[in-house]
Formats: structure tokens, C-alpha cells, sequence
């Protein structure tokens, strides 16, 4: 089969259910049930693709493919960000806040990522993988500050922050929603410039400079977008650790190919056949007693040990 031939077949699959999220069981609500409906597909088409392309361009940057821009440290900020607000304020300020907690939570990621990659950058000779070793470490903090808050915030609030640990595409904000696919259009429009390198940065460092790729700049400009898709998708809908993971690796395996347009177009499909499947059994089987994203990170996480022992044995 070939690589469009796969492609327009993810794509009939995606709006196969797309359809079935949209207008299975809708009855007479037409006028109620459906705009609510198209909002979630839109959060869950924007969340995906965002998550699905940058951690397709992270891995490209990292050249391993166990990795994900969470190990950055983006998610535990999040939390971290929701708790403090709670833990000072009450759960209460979040709602009066409204669409400047998001705002503040996506300044609040991006500038922490610019640190990051403004230590990284600093001087010649340190490498990508000491970027996610400082990202590890503030993870790691960012966690420890949260549960320390968590054990002192009062019970009651305890479950708004509980709610915010988890991915949730039932409750999204339509004035977020189009800020966020602002935001992700513009970093889209700048990513173009350098999508033309992604396969000769799969190459390797080396053999990307002796090619002529002025690498370290690319490198940063790539990591920003990187960290601006990345942070809209968690300030929108919550973190999704191992979404990431899952979908740019199941697209590895079934676009067999290294060619980026293929493996982008691959992983963001398959991100949203997740998410949208997902969610259609979160409704409709599960009758929301759990979450998306307890399903997501489940089978991401089983993955993820498959593929550390499939790397052990290789």
C-alpha cells in the first residue's frame, strides 16, 4: 500500500468518526446537542494534531523515539500553575480568572521553556540531551511543589485541583477555543520555514551541519514551536502525558516511512482517531466514569514499557 494510499485511509477512518461522535444518538436535540458536539471535535482536532506534531518534531530534534516534550517538564508546570492559583486563592479565582488563566498558563509554560532553551544555548558544546536532563529535574520540582500544596490545600478545593491533573474535552470554553487555534495557525504559519529540515535533522547533528543546516539555530526555532503548540494544547484541555508517544510511534510503524509530510500527516490523523474513538467510548461505554485521558495515558504508558524493552533488546 502505498504512503498516500495509507494516508486516505487514516483520513476516511478520522471522519468516519467524526461523524459517529456527531450525530450518533442526537434524536430532536439538534439545536442544543450539536454545537456542543462540534466544539469537542474541534478541541479534540486542534489538542491532537498540536500534540501529535510536536512530538513528531521533538523526537526528529532528540533522534529517539521514547521520548515526548513532557519530559521537559510542561505538564508538572501546569499542574503546578492550577494548584498554587487554588492553594492561595480558592478554586473560586480560577472561574474569575476565566480566559486569563488560560493566557497565564500558556505565558507561564512558554517563558519556562525559554529558559530553558535560553541555558541550553548558552555557550557551544552542550547538546539536546542536556535540555531534557534540566527539564527532568524541574519536572520532578514542579511535581514535589504540587503534592506538597495538595497535602495543605483543604479537601474540598483538593477536587478542582484533581480535575485539572486530567485531560477533559467536556467543558471547553469557545473564546479558548479560538484563541488557542490563533495561536496554533500563527505557530503553524512559522513552522512552515522550517519544515523543509526536519529530514535532515533525522540524520543526526553531524551529518545535518555537514549538509549545510545551520543547526542550532533551527534547533531553537523548531524547540519554540515545539513549546508553543504544546503549552496551548495543555493550557486548553489539561495534559495528555503519553498521547504523544503513542500515536508518533503507531504512525512510525504503519506509514513505514522517514519522510516528515507522511509521518505528520500519519500521527496527526491517528491522534485524532484516538481521541475522538476515545472519547466515543468515554461517553458511550464507560457513561463518563473515567476520563479520556486515564484511558490515553493507560495504554501510552503500557506502550511506553513495550518499547524501553523492545530498545533493551536491540
Amino acid at each position: 500500500m502505498t504512503y498516500k494510499a495509507k494516508t486516505g485511509l487514516l483520513v476516511a477512518a478520522a471522519l468516519i468518526l467524526i461523524a459517529l461522535f456527531l450525530f450518533i444518538d442526537l434524536g430532536g436535540n439538534w439545536d442544543y446537542a450539536l454545537p456542543r458536539r462540534i466544539k469537542k471535535v474541534l478541541a479534540i482536532v486542534l489538542t491532537g494534531g498540536a500534540i501529535a506534531l510536536s512530538t513528531t518534531v521533538f523526537q526528529t530534534i532528540t533522534n529517539n523515539r521514547i521520548l515526548t516534550p513532557s519530559v521537559m517538564g510542561l505538564d508538572s508546570l501546569y499542574v503546578l500553575i492550577q494548584t498554587f492559583v487554588i492553594f492561595v486563592f480558592g478554586s473560586f479565582k480560577l472561574y474569575e480568572l476565566g480566559n486569563l488563566n488560560f493566557l497565564i498558563n500558556v505565558a507561564g509554560m512558554i517563558l519556562f521553556s525559554g529558559i530553558l532553551y535560553k541555558i541550553l544555548f548558552r555557550r557551544e558544546g552542550n547538546n539536546i540531551y542536556f535540555l531534557l536532563l534540566i527539564g527532568m529535574i524541574f519536572g520532578s520540582l514542579f511535581s514535589s511543589m504540587s503534592s506538597f500544596m495538595e497535602l495543605l490545600i483543604d479537601p474540598n478545593e483538593f477536587q478542582f485541583v484533581s480535575d485539572k491533573m486530567f485531560a477533559s474535552f467536556n467543558n471547553v470554553n469557545t473564546d479558548l477555543l479560538l484563541i488557542a487555534i490563533i495561536a496554533v495557525g500563527a505557530t503553524l504559519v512559522y513552522f512552515a520555514k522550517y519544515f523543509k529540515y526536519l529530514n535532515v535533522l533525522a540524520l543526526g547533528r553531524e551529518q545535518a551541519i555537514n549538509l549545510g543546516v545551520n543547526y542550532d539555530f533551527v534547533i531553537k526555532r523548531l524547540l519554540i514551536v515545539v513549546a508553543v503548540l504544546i503549552s496551548v494544547a495543555t493550557a486548553l484541555v489539561g495534559p495528555i502525558t503519553f498521547l504523544g508517544l503513542l500515536v508518533v510511534n503507531v504512525s512510525y510503524e504503519f506509514m513505514k516511512t522517514y519522510r516528515h509530510s507522511y509521518l505528520i500527516a500519519g500521527s496527526v490523523l491517528i491522534s485524532i482517531i484516538a481521541l475522538v474513538g476515545g472519547q466515543l467510548v468515554v461517553e458511550r461505554v464507560f457513561t463518563f466514569s473515567t476520563t479520556l485521558s486515564v484511558i490515553i495515558n493507560f495504554i501510552g504508558g503500557v506502550y511506553f514499557i513495550y518499547l524501553l524493552l523492545k530498545e533493551s533488546k536491540a
